[in-house]
Formats: C-alpha cells, structure tokens, sequence
C-alpha cells in the first residue's frame, strides 16, 4: 500500500505548490506550507516527502494511519487529519500515523541504511542479499520477516500468505534457496497488491486468502494453526505448511 500512496502522491501532486496544513493541529506544517513538492518515495513501510528550500518529511503509518483523498477541494478534512497535502485539484489527509515529522539528512540516510531490501524496489543483487539477509537472520523465518532491517515493507498479512505459497512453516529457519523462492514470491504479489490496494496472494481470487484470519485453509480445509509469534499473531496450515 505504502508505494502506491508513494506513487499516487507523486503522480497528483509532484511539481506543484502544495498547501499543507494541520487540521488536527499536531503537526507544525509551515516549514513545508506554499513550496513546491519535488518527490514522493517509499522504502518499505516509511513515506519520504522532498521539497524546494524546505526540509525532507517523514511518513509512517504505523497499524492505524491511513490517507483519505479527494478531488473536492471544496470538502473540508476531518477534525483529526493530522496533515493535509492539497495541490490545484487534488488534496490527501493523513490520519492516525504513528510518525509525521521533519526528518534531517543524517536521520534519512540513517533510516534507509537500517532498511533491508524492498520487494518493490528491486536492483543489482536485490535478491541475492534478500536471500543472504533472510537466511542468516537471528532466530525463525517468521519473526525474520517483520524485521524491517531484514527485509523492508512486509506486514502480518504478507508474512502469513507469502509463508504459505511457500509451503514454509514460520516456526522454522530457511536456507538461502527457500528465502529466494519466498522472495520472489514477495516481488511477485506486492506488485500486483500495490496495483490492487490490498493483499493480493491468489491472481484467481484477489480478494481471497489463503491462511490469513481465517478458521480453515482456503486450499486444503484444514484447520488453520495461530500462534504469537514476533509479538504479532502467524497463521499456519499444518498440512500445506507442515
């Protein structure tokens, strides 16, 4: 989700004058109210915002934010946007993130490098070092794969579909040939969730999951194991995953 807001930001709002504002009034919005916004980017689950002559802004969602858009100008935003971008026709209010701040060059270069590699923003060796990374992580596949330095934008959600289209159980370690084919697989459905808005993990059924939050899995109708794992609850098909 993250980088479709990064690309619908960019492609509504990149090169123009933008008119930011507070609405809930937690947020001091002058350093970037009335200058031109340059860029849109996300890395993993982090938002960066560049600007002319103003500084760079810091977006994370957290488990609650989300943005609303409108094309009606003429709409006021609700009472606890916590920041509101609004171009010639098109504004987007953020609600409910759990970081919204003016961030200096060494705290960005700082955040990317903590950063493991992004499905969606493959490069050189992209899937070699995800591998690596995801291979000799401490501890289980499972919490490995929250771990934002081991690899960057996968959530609960994902964990538990993509473990589950690799037959992999998240209570168990992954050698580097598993955690390439779990890669490729990540590069693969968040592509296509990041055109859908939401977890693709079935092209048949794109609004259908596998394990996820659900009592019995979709493909065997096994009853469907969940657990607390990395502090966030894994879902698991002892059959298909076992």
């Amino acid at each position: 989700m993250l980088h479709r807001h990064a690309r619908d930001q960019r492609e509504a709002l990149a090169g123009q004058v933008v008119s930011v504002t507070s609405p809930q009034g937690r947020f001091d919005a002058g350093p970037f109210d009335g200058h031109r916004l340059q860029d849109v980017q996300a890395y993993g689950k982090n938002l960066l915002y560049t600007f002319d002559e103003a500084p760079a802004l810091h977006v994370h969602l957290g488990l609650r934010g989300f943005f609303l858009r409108t094309d009606d100008l003429s709409l006021p935003p609700r009472p606890a946007t916590r920041m509101r971008l609004a171009g010639g026709r098109t504004a987007f209010s953020l609600v409910a993130p759990s970081r919204c701040e003016v961030i200096g060059d060494l705290a960005r270069a700082e955040l990317l490098a903590s950063l493991g590699p992004d499905p969606l923003r493959e490069g050189p060796g992209a899937r070699e070092d995800a591998a690596r990374r995801l291979a000799t992580a401490r501890g289980v596949v499972g919490a490995a794969l929250l771990d934002q330095g081991v690899w960057a934008g996968i959530g609960n959600a994902w964990r538990a579909e993509l473990l589950f289209l690799a037959g992999v159980d998240p209570t168990r370690r992954v050698q580097e040939a598993e955690a390439g084919v779990l890669w490729d697989l990540a590069c693969h459905h968040l592509a296509l969730g990041r055109e859908a808005g939401q977890v693709v993990s079935d092209e048949s059924a794109p609004d259908e999951r596998w394990v996820y939050k659900r009592e019995t899995c979709r493909r065997c109708g096994s009853p469907v194991r969940s657990s607390t794992l990395a502090g966030r609850t894994a879902w698991v098909c002892p059959v298909d995953q076992g």
